[in-house]
């Protein structure tokens, strides 16, 4: 009698062919972020497709085809593809998703595989999903990005943290509403024009760059009145993506609260530091180690353009450098600790709550263990470290509701009027 064999399907890979005529849908994670990396992909000959569907419909399409214990994110963002491919908007034999895979102890990892599952499923085995990640994981021809869009990409991200960290901290105050968002729009349109010309990714023009937009918004007239101020940390996905948060940002706006959101180069440096951490604790070849450390005093000089151009306002608070935020975490939680954003939680609590920041809200996605375990391990340790701490946890998955999640929160942010007050 023959025995059963399991069928191993190879996966579709995405080809040079294939770039011209299909289109890459991607996650909107970070919106105002991904409005100035999108012309720059597009620039190199790519079709480029935001995500951004959301609602119950959504998270059914997800929790139809993968199973309901794997992180929020992930089903979400499954949902978000299927969606795509039911819209009518794109021919199904021509579209390609592309989803991240960071590497090392997170399942982010795997879930491109069970995405590849669930399209086999859905009645979609040919399309092709790619892989974006720094560490080597899976390979398509197709994707022949070059040193210099890979630069302009960097340079999308380091303008987009500008603009995102002094706006928050205009908008509340504006006197004509409006001004902020109107002169969001004029960079964007700005910095496009300039990345189609090839320019603005260079580190004299960054730097250009920086001061004018610093200067431009520090002009916005403005009128200075006590607001309780909110921060933004925990899971990547969910801090920045509105249908992942449920739109956590407006929320707080309409509460009349000052909103703060670290940066996410803040975030690149942090986890690839972590990696050159793993290479010292626990070996490695000496070639990695070199190699490392050469991208990581790399990343030291881009993360240190952005913050000093922030620092050179006296209107606007900046992040921490990662180096300094490391010596926030010493003596509650070892360095080598990375995973669900690990020790670099407990080191941003502590640097907002002495930038005034230090009502904090923490998200976190059902099925990360990580997430869970480190913000839950160190919470009370940093309340005990500095008591202006007052922190919220919310959870984020196809059960929990908006309105349980609100509640949660404006119960924080009681506790942060009585203390303005």
């Amino acid at each position: 009698m023959e025995k059963n064999k399991t069928h191993y399907r190879e996966r579709v890979k995405f080809t040079l062919k294939m770039k011209k005529d299909y289109t890459l849908l991607i996650p909107e994670m970070a919106p105002l972020h991904f409005r100035l990396i999108e012309p720059i992909l597009s620039r190199q000959g790519f079709k480029i497709a935001l995500m951004g569907a959301e609602g119950p419909e959504v998270l059914q399409k997800g929790l139809k085809y993968v199973h309901n214990d794997i992180c929020y994110p992930a089903l979400l963002i499954t949902g978000q593809m299927l969606t795509a491919m039911e819209s009518g908007g794109y021919d199904p034999d021509k579209v390609a998703m592309v989803i991240t895979q960071s590497g090392g102890g997170c399942r982010d990892s795997n879930y491109i595989n069970l995405m590849r599952k669930a399209f086999e499923k859905a009645g979609y085995p040919n399309v092709p999903f790619i892989s974006a990640n720094i560490w080597g994981l899976e390979f398509n021809s197709g994707i022949n990005l070059t040193p210099r869009t890979l630069l302009m990409a960097l340079a999308g991200m380091i303008y987009g943290d500008m603009i995102m960290i002094v706006s928050n901290q205009v908008r509340p105050y504006e006197v004509n509403s409006g001004d902020t968002e109107a002169m969001i729009d004029r960079w964007i349109e700005r910095l496009t024009a300039s990345f189609q010309k090839g320019r603005g990714f260079m580190p004299k023009a960054i730097e250009r760059n920086l001061q004018a937009i610093g200067a431009d918004f520090a002009a916005i007239p403005v009128k200075k009145v006590p607001k309780v101020r909110v921060a933004l940390i925990g899971e990547l996905f969910l801090k920045y993506s509105p249908p992942g948060n449920n739109h956590l940002e407006e929320f707080l706006a309409e509460q009349d609260c000052e909103v703060f959101m670290p940066s996410m180069l803040g975030f690149g440096v942090y986890k690839t530091n972590g990696a050159l951490e793993d290479l010292r604790l626990y070996g490695g070849k000496p070639l990695k180690k070199l190699v490392m450390k050469i991208v990581m005093q790399f990343l030291f000089k881009v993360e240190d353009l952005l913050i000093r151009n922030i620092e050179s306002f006296d209107c606007f608070t900046a992040p921490e450098r990662v180096n300094t935020l490391k010596k926030r975490a010493e003596g509650v939680i070892g360095i080598g600790n990375s995973m669900g954003e690990g020790w670099y939680l407990a080191a941003e609590m502590l640097e907002l709550a002495d930038h005034g920041y230090e009502n904090i809200v923490c998200v976190q996605p059902f099925g990360c263990l990580p997430c869970h375990v480190s913000i839950k391990g160190m919470m009370n340790k940093v309340r005990r470290i500095d008591p202006r701490v007052n922190a919220v946890d919310i959870e984020y998955d196809p059960g929990a509701t908006k309105v349980n999640q609100e509640n949660r929160i404006k119960l924080m942010l009681a506790v942060a009027k009585e203390n303005l007050n």
